[in-house]
């Protein structure tokens, strides 16, 4: 029996992950996203085009490929018609090879409305929320009070009626002020369109697929710093990331995972609240982010840039057992005279080499410097090409990390990415 292969980001998210989907799509038959909701924009460029995925898996593109919103996936259905109403205009018909599991949740009109409601109550221990419910979205699955997809098939009205009242008691015992009429017009609109689509029980679909000895890659969406249970809690999502997550939100056995793709950027970002230990605040952090363009693809906010944390890294490859590692925005870096990474912390005037409890501002980085390549590498197709200073980062990476770095990310197009041989 084929086993599920995991992709997923070892960062704060947006590490590239929509990119190398769509990249390996050619080698699998079914994509299937695991977890997540549309604050996670899944960013695709070629042909000149550029696509932004919030729900729909990134194996969208490739001709003949199954693409499967799994089970632990929060689904806003105004938001997830938009994107499939975009995708269609510019030629990609989604219904025939787009399915959705009965058992996804659904994001309600009145969670994005608690959504900003627990946040302007936290004042100033804000978590950065995107806004877009999903957090309300997983409490109510938790606690057993969740809408799901397969809800809209049957006694639809009375599910969400009951739902609507204690999101709208909780508001009233807030004293939060709301206009729900546009949001719920929305929504509503939303429902109808996602009874177009197939609607299915999507673990018994991916099961029977490996049986038949299909190949799938299972989608993560942020990243591995940002899990509930492992990532800097309290500033977190409110799913698990990591590969673990794949398990309970396709419904396969943890024996059914293959190999696991771990996705990087050169350097690190973080958008929203929460400790940064690599952060820079100077001219550096500010280059980083005007070269690397980096600025949310759902939200359009500016993300906070510092060194690569290998301290952090090497946590979220052995929690996820990463089998090959993937490095992006490589090209970011291609000016800089000298290259910074994070191998240990000062906590307290003592030096830490393993990720602790907890992170702050008092945690200090400890960093080994290196020489930069200074050299455009955007349009170089073979590793034959690489400069010797981007050879000797890849190989002190590998050595610092014990997991080979199988694919070089040298710019945002299909094109610009370079599988190295294995040794």
């Amino acid at each position: 029996m084929k086993k599920v292969d995991v992709l997923l980001g070892l960062q704060w998210g947006d590490e590239g992950k929509g990119k190398i989907v769509d990249v390996l799509t050619p080698n699998y038959d079914v994509i299937a996203r695991f977890q997540g909701g549309p604050n996670a924009g899944h960013t695709l460029e070629f042909n000149g085009q550029k696509y932004i995925l919030r729900s729909i898996p990134s194996g969208i593109f490739q001709g003949g490929k199954i693409n499967i919103i799994g089970n632990g996936v929060v689904l806003d259905p105004s938001l997830f018609k938009q994107e499939a109403e975009a995708l269609a205009a510019s030629g990609h018909d989604l219904k025939k090879k787009l399915y959705i599991s009965k058992k996804a949740h659904l994001i309600l009109p009145t969670h994005r409305i608690l959504d900003a409601a627990y946040e302007a109550a936290k004042g100033d221990g804000k978590i950065g929320t995107t806004g877009k419910g999903i957090g309300p979205t997983y409490t109510d699955k938790t606690s057993r009070n969740g809408v799901r997809v397969g809800d809209i098939l049957h006694h639809f009205e009375e599910v969400y009626a009951a739902a609507k009242a204690r999101h709208e008691a909780i508001l009233k015992s807030l004293n939060y002020a709301y206009d729900l009429s546009e949001l719920e017009a929305q929504w509503f609109e939303g429902i109808e369109y996602l009874k177009e689509f197939q609607l299915i029980d999507s673990e018994q679909v991916i099961n029977q697929n490996l049986r038949e000895e299909k190949s799938v890659l299972a989608e993560g969406a942020q990243g591995t710093m940002l899990d509930v249970d492992f990532g800097s809690y309290p500033f977190v999502t409110s799913s698990n990331t990591i590969s673990a997550g794949c398990c309970t939100g396709l419904g396969i056995a943890p024996r059914s995972v293959g190999e696991v793709y771990g996705i990087f950027k050169a350097y690190c970002t973080r958008v929203g609240s929460g400790p940064f230990p690599t952060e820079l605040f100077d001219e550096t952090g500010e280059k980083l982010c005007d070269i690397g363009h980096e600025f949310g693809s759902v939200t359009g906010r500016r993300r906070r840039c510092g060194w690569i944390d290998l301290v952090a890294l090497k946590y979220a490859i052995m929690i996820n057992g990463v089998t090959q590692l993937i490095m992006m925005k490589s090209d970011v870096l291609d000016t800089f005279e000298t290259i910074k990474a994070c191998v240990g912390y000062t906590i307290d005037g003592e030096e830490v080499f393993t990720f602790p409890y907890s992170i702050d501002d008092e945690v200090k980085p400890i960093y080994v410097e290196l020489p930069g390549w200074q050299t455009d590498m955007t349009s170089m197709t073979s590793e034959d090409e690489f400069p010797e200073e981007f050879n000797n980062y890849l190989s002190f990476l590998e050595e610092e990390l014990e997991v080979p770095i199988r694919i070089v990310s040298v710019g945002p197009d299909r094109a610009q990415t370079i599988i190295r041989e294995e040794e």
